[in-house]
């Protein structure tokens, strides 16, 4: 018996459907290579399932899956691709159940990843390419990858692979050798990774560390990019290992000595020193003296008159400019600069300029309710307190005596150096009117003025001479007056007598009805009349009375409504 002979008597019983048999090609054909597997029949394999290499000698013994025993002509039906897929397919299944990685070829791009050919088809999904998905797919077609697999479906030949599963086992195995092996306050190199507002991730082969802003440099520093480039080469040094958490930080000032440390040596108080204007602020200017030291020249610290509102105003960014160090703190690290303090203090010979009493001229710069200011010269301004502005009256406002922009003489009254203000007067130019009040006014007298302001009380009347006299409501009408305002208007002219004069109090007391009386009929009611005033003494002086004034008259206001 020849050995297909046999061959034939020993499989006919163990042919079974779906299952890889040994044949041996008999005949090529033009398209067809013929395989007797020692059935009864043969079986045509079409020529494109075999690759050019293959040996498809006559007498070659190939395996081919049994797809059916006989088809509708009664032959048999092989596959050699579909057998090489099986014999894949169940190397792939035990790959997968022993935990197995595969090797395998990018062969296409498709929605949501990749495919790649381990022996059958697999699927690559972009999210487990690499621990960050890639954003050109197309770097990878026709590369090698090696993956895990982490998906099959029996039923439909499906194979989910993962790259990114092993990439982190690297890493993680990096990591955990890495920090096996790190001590605190040993230098490493690492690659800048990502940079964000509070610090960088420094790549340590594997291992991530945090750079935070606060140690990247001894200076200031606005944000990390200013320092830092992504995928920079940088060494560093450990400053805190928690290998728990697996979290390393780092620090790079630390490589070099902290400038601080000697600040106080390096620049004592009164040195001169020159430095660059790295960063202008509402409130002052940051200058480098040298890396990692930055001094503050606060806005009050650039001129001695000057009133600068914004340091931008006077200096530049990136401006060289010189100081004075006006204080020190390595604790805080803190350094105070001054440019101000290049030149003398104006304000120590101030009163060499300006002594008290010399008569000043100069241009009101603004008005308040308590004062105006007046400037003298470049930053030097005096001010005249609104009691200081008339002898006779205490205005409510100084704009009811002066305007912005006016020229003005005064007198200086007073210098206070440590705060840098100059006392001016306006009523001491001129000679006080109540110290003449006697010669000038006598009981009796009859008098005209105008009704200046309006009280509950009375009326004031400005009288000869920037005096006011006051009206008591009870010395306007012999009949009864509820208010008045009824009766009196500010503006109005009116004639009155002099019914009471008081030096000392600067108080000058007038009726308006007893204008309408003789001279003989005031004399006999001349005691009556100043009793009646008298009783009126709790108004105080013509200052305290103008304080309790309910409405108010101002030249160039429009009058109070009634």
């Amino acid at each position: 018996m020849t050995n297909f002979e046999t061959l034939l008597s020993q499989s006919m019983q163990n042919f079974k459907e779906g299952t890889i048999v040994k044949g041996r090609i008999i005949e090529r054909r033009p398209r067809e290579v013929m395989v007797d597997i020692g059935y009864k029949s043969e079986g045509a394999i079409d020529l494109g399932e075999f690759s050019p290499a293959d040996d498809l000698a006559i007498g070659q013994e190939i395996e081919v899956l049994l797809e059916r025993l006989e088809d509708e002509d009664g032959q048999v039906v092989l596959s050699r691709q579909k057998a090489a897929h099986k014999q894949n397919w169940d190397k792939i299944v035990k790959l997968s159940e022993s935990g197995k990685t595969v090797q395998g070829i990018v062969r296409d791009i498709v929605k949501g990843g990749l495919m790649l050919d381990v022996g059958v088809e697999a699927f690559l999904p972009s999210s487990q390419i690499d621990i960050n998905p890639p954003k050109n797919l197309r770097e990878f077609l026709g590369k090698t990858l090696e993956c895990r697999i982490v998906k099959l479906n029996e039923d439909r030949k499906n194979v989910v692979l993962s790259r990114r599963e092993l990439i982190e086992e690297e890493r993680n195995e990096k990591r955990a050798k890495l920090l096996s092996h790190l001590d605190k306050g040993a230098k490493v190199k690492g690659r800048v990774k990502n940079l964000t507002e509070f610090g960088a991730f420094v790549d340590l082969d594997g291992l991530d560390g945090l750079l935070h802003v606060t140690d990247m440099t001894w200076g200031r520093l606005g944000h990390p990019s200013e320092l830092l480039q992504t995928n920079q080469e940088i060494e560093v040094i450990v400053l805190e290992i928690d290998k728990e958490r697996l979290r390393v930080s780092l620090g790079l000032k630390q490589m070099s000595e902290n400038p601080w440390d000697k600040i106080a040596e390096k620049y004592p108080v009164n040195l001169k020193i020159r430095g660059k204007v790295t960063s202008l602020v509402p409130y002052g200017a940051f200058v480098q003296l040298e890396p990692g030291v930055e001094g503050l020249v606060h806005v009050s610290e650039l001129s001695w008159t000057r009133r600068i509102a914004r340091p931008s105003d006077v200096i530049q960014d990136g401006q060289e400019i010189e100081a004075i160090v006006i204080s020190v703190s390595k604790e805080e690290q803190k350094l105070s600069l001054s440019v101000r303090h290049l030149e003398p203090n104006p304000w120590e010979e101030i009163h060499l300029r300006y002594p008290v009493g010399r008569p000043v001229k100069g241009v009101v710069r603004n008005t308040t309710a308590y004062g105006a200011f007046v400037e003298l010269e470049e930053g030097i301004d005096g001010m005249i307190h609104v009691s200081d502005m008339s002898w006779t009256r205490k205005p409510t406002h100084a704009s009811e005596v002066v305007k912005k922009g006016d020229t003005v003489d005064a007198q200086v009254l007073g210098i206070d150096k440590a705060n840098q203000r100059i006392s001016l007067g306006l009523k001491q130019l001129a000679e006080d009117p109540w110290k003449l009040v006697e010669s000038r006014f006598k009981i009796g007298q009859m008098v005209k003025g105008t009704v200046s302001k309006v009280a509950s009380f009375g009326a004031f009347i400005q009288l000869e001479g920037d005096l006011d006299g006051l009206v008591h409501i009870s010395q306007i009408s012999e009949e009864r007056i509820a208010k008045v305002k009824d009766v009196l208007k500010p503006g109005q002219e009116i004639e009155a007598r002099v019914i009471r004069l008081n030096k000392a109090e600067r108080r000058i007391g007038l009726s308006i009805k007893a204008a309408a009386y003789s001279d003989e009929a005031f004399e006999k009611e001349r005691n009556v009349l100043e009793d009646n005033s008298k009783s009126s003494d709790f108004l105080g002086g013509m200052e305290a009375a103008f304080d309790k004034a309910e409405e108010e008259y101002r030249p160039g206001e429009s009058q109070p409504k009634s």
